[in-house]
């Protein structure tokens, strides 16, 4: 049941609402945050600031009842909670103001008790007033001091379902000497957008690709976006640097009767170097029953419903290496073939075919059994948590971003019942980022309350990106690509609730910058378990277009982030590469605690490519490979350790899970060197690997073993590539 009151019949002017027959209104005197003082400067009448804001909740009763509809001046649109106490609604208002009054319009389904708080930053709360005895209807509050962040804190509800309000109304004043950056826009010029009636969109997807195939270091940024319907007759030839997307709220809103075909001819067959590209949300009927996908690391198939089967090799069946299928249906079965190690997350398949290596599954309606060691079949009937990319779509004429909601030990897709759960939330709400713009101007748009939404380009930034609010979202379309200037950390996030950072590159510059993005400041202790940071699609490159440098590639602070599906990489080939050129010591360091990563490719640091520092960490499918270039076994000795380990876990945790992990060596500078092991952690009951393996590449350097002192050499495998495995450990 969630209907239990009726809309008000007509919008009441706020002087004229009564005012809660409450035992106490109590606004607290406490500073911090809140400045109490009057304003000094000039200020313009209060008005309403909250319309139209970004909102969001502690929880709702379900997608009718969305955050945004108890701000969006509709009197016959509500928020409601779940049915229990401690709920909260809460709206952004895009810039600090001094607040003056609160109007809530409550629907049946009141709040008896409640505190109107307010925040700078969406973290550190103080309360401005309390409601100690509401009665329903309308309540009109005094506030005093300042914030950007205005929260309904409900304790007590006044009946047996949850809270619920019509209008939720902030009114203050701002400070508007400053220039306001305005929301929305275009999406810029490669940004291609085709509905049905486009003409020759097979010939814009063609020249495309001519552009973009074998351009792997190249400036070409491109996005394609089908509008909702049916598209006929196409092959769209996916390149680097591309992106295919439906613009439907589902994957059925968008068909074509074609092909999303990734192949490896630019490269004499050989898939292993097909990187950056993306498909997503769209159904497939392949031409001869069976789409083709040839890719290796940084390439996301998400949302994707395939009518008829999914080949991963390329023509030929030459070599790939490696990739990654989130949230999608293939109705036939998906042909591994030579595909060295897959991750596939929350989906739905007919079938699976061949493991060479390292194959892992959670969440996967139709999986293979684990089967580890042979076949390399590791499987997890859920996934832990998870929480879909972000995502532009349609709604009508407008466009709006898609934030799909957290899921807990799921299986199959989040759309297989119809309308997938989450929020939406309109493009002027982003800031639209195009070739030129400044960081100063990105953090102006960030500091304003927008999110951001990169359309594909290069972008040079002097000064680091900062994400200070809670629940911020920073897509990219068509690998839009972020490179610091004079060392500086690409971005950082704040230790806040919920940014969703997805669908980009970070490309180190020449000059060594600490950290290329932090999620969480040094010491972040927050709790986000109810909503996470999660990085999707993000991937990080140093060296390969240019020179880079990064000490550490990503660090990770905060708690309950989700990692899911990276890959960290440093160059071993195009420009700008050598073991001191591009160097880099450590690719993901992860410090804080409840981490979960799902889909982990990082690879040839000069030392550590993972460090696990924080608690109750977890790893679904890990791919690795050492750095190619490593001079000598002087360069990588560690202490009287031989080689520096693909994945090591602190010695002082304790608690600590992983699945699916492969680390491969191919010393093809000095094929003499020997690493001590792949993986390293503390032999401790609460620290627990499934399926690992270590594999030289035709005996290109190799392994004693594959966990601290446990598992074969591979040595005794001569050039013969074949792997040594640990079923479990300890």
């Amino acid at each position: 049941m969630s209907s239990v009151g009726s809309p008000p019949v007509h919008r009441r002017p706020a002087q004229n609402v009564r005012r809660a027959t409450v035992g106490a209104l109590v606004a607290s005197l406490a500073g911090g945050l809140l400045a109490l003082a009057p304003a000094t400067t000039a200020q313009a009448a209060p008005t309403l600031l909250s319309q139209g804001k970004t909102a969001t909740a502690s929880s709702t009763e379900g997608g009718p009842f969305a955050a945004s509809a108890a701000v969006d001046g509709d009197f016959g649109t509500r928020w409601a909670s779940q049915w229990s106490d401690d709920q909260w609604l809460q709206v952004d208002l895009g810039r600090s103001a001094t607040l003056s009054s609160a109007t809530l319009n409550w629907e049946a389904a009141y709040g008896k008790s409640y505190r109107i708080q307010a925040s700078e930053n969406g973290t550190d709360w103080r309360t401005v007033t309390t409601v100690t005895a509401g009665d329903g209807g309308t309540d009109d509050v005094t506030l005093s001091g300042t914030g950007r962040y205005v929260r309904m804190s409900g304790v007590t509800r006044g009946t047996g379902y949850g809270f619920s309000l019509w209008e939720f109304q902030v009114y203050g004043t701002t400070d508007t000497t400053g220039p306001v950056l305005p929301g929305g826009g275009d999406l810029g010029p490669n940004v291609h957008v085709f509905d049905p009636s486009t003409p020759n969109i097979q010939g814009k997807l063609d020249q495309v690709f001519q552009e973009q195939e074998s351009a792997q270091f190249g400036s070409g940024r491109h996005a394609f976006l089908f509008k909702p319907g049916t598209y006929n007759n196409l092959n769209a030839q996916i390149g680097f640097y591309t992106q295919i997307a439906g613009l439907g709220l589902r994957p059925g809103d968008t068909t074509i009767n074609g092909d999303v075909t990734v192949d490896a001819g630019w490269f004499n067959g050989n898939a292993t170097q097909n990187f950056w590209r993306g498909a997503e949300g769209l159904t497939l009927n392949p031409v001869n029953g069976t789409n083709r996908w040839a890719v290796s690391q940084a390439s996301s198939f998400r949302r994707m419903h395939v009518k008829g089967g999914l080949n991963l090799a390329p023509n030929g069946y030459g070599w790939a290496s490696g990739g990654y299928i989130a949230d999608s249906k293939i109705d036939g079965q998906v042909g591994n073939y030579s595909q060295q190690q897959w991750y596939t997350r929350e989906s739905s398949i007919g079938g699976w075919s061949n493991s060479v290596w390292n194959q892992t599954f959670s969440g996967v309606e139709g999986a293979p059994a684990t089967s580890f060691p042979e076949p390399r079949y590791t499987t997890l009937d859920t996934t832990p948590i998870s929480r879909e990319k972000p995502y532009l779509y349609l709604d009508g004429n407008e466009y709006k971003v898609f934030a799909p909601a957290k899921r807990t030990n799921a299986r199959g897709t989040s759309w297989a019942n119809g309308t997938p759960q989450g929020e939406s939330i309109p493009l002027n709400q982003f800031y639209v980022v195009k070739p030129g713009a400044t960081a100063a101007t990105i953090n102006q748009a960030l500091a304003q309350g927008l999110h951001l939404l990169f359309t594909p380009g290069v972008y040079h930034v002097d000064r680091t990106i900062d994400v200070n609010r809670a629940n911020t979202i920073v897509l990219g379309l068509g690998l839009a690509t972020i490179v610091p200037d004079n060392g500086v950390t690409a971005m950082k996030v704040a230790d806040v609730d919920g940014v969703r950072l997805a669908g980009f590159l970070i490309d180190a510059g020449p000059v060594n910058s600490p950290t290329l993005l932090e999620i969480g400041p040094q010491g972040a202790g927050a709790d986000h378990a109810a909503n996470p940071t999660t990085v999707q699609d993000v991937y990080i490159r140093i060296g390969g277009a240019h020179v880079g440098k990064a000490t550490t590639s990503m660090v990770v602070n905060s708690d309950d982030a989700i990692i899911d599906h990276t890959w960290v990489w440093r160059a071993d080939h195009g420009e700008g590469w050598g073991w001191e050129t591009n160097r880099a010591d450590y690719g993901v360091r992860v410090n804080g605690d409840d981490v979960l990563a799902t889909g982990l490719f990082v690879e040839h640091f000069n030392k550590y490519d993972v460090e696990w520092y924080g608690e109750r960490g977890r790893t679904i499918f890990y791919q690795n490979e050492k750095a190619y270039d490593a001079p000598n076994q002087a360069a990588i000795q560690n202490g009287s350790t031989k080689g520096y380990a693909a994945y090591r876990v602190d010695d002082s945790v304790n608690t600590h899970e992983a699945w699916g992990l492969g680390s491969y060596c191919n010393y093809n500078v000095d094929p003499t060197i020997v690493q001590d092991h792949g993986f390293k952690a503390p032999v401790k009951p609460g620290v627990k690997f499934h399926s690992l393996l270590v594999v030289s590449l035709g005996g290109m350097g190799h392994y004693n073993h594959v966990i601290n002192d446990t598992g074969a050499s591979t040595i005794p495998a001569g050039t013969s590539t074949v792997p040594s495995t640990v079923v479990s450990f300890p």
